[in-house]
């Protein structure tokens, strides 16, 4: 009998806190964007029988519920507690490093290999297509810090093997145009080259890749030591930090100074009206703060950097070209910037506007996972 009482108690409290949490969720005004996972949040979807039927509005509506689910940061910090007492080496998609580093998680079973392979049939294309008609076409695909950093990983962690996929591109598009951005990442293996608590590489790395880069095509890097670093925040929590919500050391952000007391001209997504810095004070205030480089992702951005020399640089990249260009752009009087995953028209147009009959060269610039997820462009005949 005290069993059975116990039991509907146990019950009657589950359902009252349901029931409480329910009435909250209608209580509360769906919320937009994420501070913590620093993400856009599902809207709810709207109903239609024909995605009823198909599955896609039950599909939408279960993820609109857990994004808008009440007191969903503190669940969130919740769960990773439960799962790190029960000795999970992942959470979320991301290993606990050892140190205190969280480490992004790219398993192989999750790369297609045929979708890899296209990518790198349509980055051959581009390739055979402008190094006759660029100064020179260079590839810099970087390593992700799975790869570079496997003594922090747990033990027993799997991980994606880039290398292979690496010889693979080289292969293609030609050792000429090729940047070897593991072996730059290896051999400074010891140092920060990647971001405690973000998954982007911090601009030592990027530093690195550049000098890699730049002395492939017989230039000379500039320094990066002593006065030619700024820090400009020690409060930085990235996106890996977002997806577990727990006390971690946060980390610093540094920038390239002789970039940051220089005047450039940026224009952002073809308008008229410049800016005049590379950085955005304004980022720094905000949860991300790695916007600070570049005013985050646009589709396309050009630079006007003061270098008189004629030259022009046309960059095809992700965000880990963000904190790169501003050592890039020691060596170019004018640079040019497209974001693929967000600009949606004729590839090859906008490339001969900015580089045909030019002195002017082209760097594909993505990590290693964004670049097989993420590069395509549209060419129309």
């Amino acid at each position: 009998m005290r069993t059975r009482v116990g039991a509907f108690i146990t019950i009657g409290m589950a359902v009252g806190i349901v029931g409480v949490l329910t009435a909250a969720d209608v209580a509360t005004e769906d919320r937009t964007f994420s501070q913590a996972e620093n993400r856009i949040l599902e809207k709810r979807p709207e109903f239609g029988w024909k995605e009823l039927f198909q599955g896609e509005y039950t599909e939408k509506f279960e993820t609109y519920v857990t994004d808008q689910f009440v007191g969903r940061d503190a669940w969130i910090t919740v769960k990773t507690g439960m799962d790190i007492a029960l000795g999970k080496k992942d959470i979320g998609g991301v290993y606990l490093g050892k140190d205190g580093y969280l480490i992004e998680q790219h398993l192989p079973e999750e790369v297609d290999a045929a979708k890899a392979d296209k990518k790198v049939a349509l980055l051959e294309t581009l390739v055979k297509e402008y190094k006759g008609i660029a100064g020179q076409v260079k590839v810099l695909l970087v390593p992700t810090a799975d790869n570079v950093w496997t003594d922090k990983l747990p033990e027993y962690a799997a991980y994606y093997d880039q290398l292979p996929f690496l010889e693979k591109v080289k292969e293609k598009v030609g050792a000429e145009h090729f940047v070897d951005g593991m072996a730059a990442m290896r051999e400074h293996g010891e140092e920060e080259l990647y971001y405690r608590t973000d998954h982007h590489w911090t601009t030592q790395g990027a530093y690195y890749g550049y000098a890699e880069w730049v002395e492939s095509m017989g230039v000379t890097a500039v320094s990066y030591s002593g006065e030619e670093r700024e820090t400009v925040t020690e409060k930085f929590l990235g996106t890996l930090h977002s997806k577990i919500n727990i006390p971690v050391k946060a980390d610093s952000i540094q920038v390239y100074e002789p970039s940051r007391s220089r005047e450039y001209k940026v224009y952002y997504d073809f308008g008229e009206e410049a800016r005049d810095s590379l950085y955005e004070d304004k980022y720094l205030l905000g949860k991300d703060k790695y916007g600070y480089f570049l005013d985050g992702n646009h589709p396309f951005v050009r630079i006007e950097t003061g270098v008189k020399n004629g030259r022009t640089l046309f960059v095809m990249k992700d965000s880990y070209a963000n904190c790169f260009i501003p050592f890039a752009a020691e060596h170019y009087e004018t640079i040019c910037i497209v974001d693929l995953r967000y600009y949606n028209m004729d590839l090859y147009k906008l490339i001969d506007r900015y580089v045909e009959g030019k002195d002017a060269d082209i760097l594909i610039l993505y990590n290693v996972i964004h670049f097989i997820s993420d590069f395509q462009y549209y060419r129309f005949e």
